[in-house]
């Protein structure tokens, strides 16, 4: 069978396994069901996720020009504190922006290799921890808007780690962490317009991923430079495809890019 669209993330619905899915336009697939089976990925051309015009991908799904000039693409997506709706400020729109930033967000921990702090809008747990891959997540604090939740981040990132090590995740090659106890002793560092929000009655979220075989050594597939590929498919992990030879695929970094998917 032969599937073809633009990529876009993996949507993914909690369960034990995880159940992911792709979202080709046309055909919808249920991924876990093709583990085991070998798969062939061919890329056909570009497709902005905004204009749809066949441009070079620049980031997030999207050509150079509408990622500057989009809402969904500020420098608060990234870097939430930086968000300014809780002034009326606007950055590129600012009804889109009080829609997003002044919704309740969600300070976390999260274990994917190692104890990362991160942040996310509460309707996105656990969505936002099954996207990083992390096999367990803890919420620190719950506060009212995005730019809180950023500078707690930025606090908090002076002593313990924002990043995810994606090689170290996709291996499983996880630093055992209790995170009630990280989240004791980080609280000492939450900012003061901050403290109100803390609490220490959170519980651990376990995750389980579809991973039927873990690679030793990860080798990235990139469709710019390898538009043709053919693996036997044995996890899905984080928004990462894991073939048996090693090659992992991120599919969110290939947003926009409109691909054909065979089962050989």
């Amino acid at each position: 069978m032969q599937y073809q669209g633009v990529l876009k993330k993996m949507r993914s619905e909690n369960g034990s396994p995880i159940n992911y899915y792709l979202d080709l336009e046309a055909d919808f697939l249920n991924l876990n069901q093709l583990l085991d089976k070998t798969i062939r990925i061919e890329f056909v051309k570009y497709q902005c996720l905004k204009c749809s015009e066949n441009k070079k991908i620049y980031r997030q799904g999207y050509c150079y020009d509408c990622f500057f000039d989009m809402p969904q693409t500020g420098d608060w997506v990234m870097h939430p504190e930086l968000s300014t709706a809780h002034l009326d400020k606007e950055d590129r729109d600012l009804a889109y922006e009080k829609e997003v930033q002044l919704k309740p967000h969600i300070v976390y921990l999260a274990n994917s290799s190692h104890v990362k702090v991160g942040v996310t809008r509460k309707s996105q747990v656990p969505t936002r921890w099954i996207d990083q891959g992390a096999h367990e997540a803890l919420v620190f604090v719950e506060v009212p808007n995005r730019y809180l939740a950023g500078i707690t981040e930025v606090a908090l990132k002076n002593y313990v780690s924002d990043k995810t090590n994606w090689r170290k995740m996709l291996t499983n090659s996880i630093t055992a962490v209790d995170l009630k106890i990280e989240k004791e002793r980080l609280s000492a560092f939450i900012p003061e317009e901050v403290k109100q929000y803390y609490g220490l009655d959170t519980e651990k979220v376990h995750l389980d991923f579809p991973v039927m075989q873990y690679p030793v050594k990860v080798k990235s597939l990139n469709l710019d430079k390898t538009p043709h590929f053919t693996g036997k498919l044995k996890g899905i992990k984080g928004q990462y495809l894991i073939f048996e030879d090693g090659t992992v695929f991120n599919v969110r970094s290939y947003e926009g890019y409109v691909t054909s998917i065979k089962i050989v």
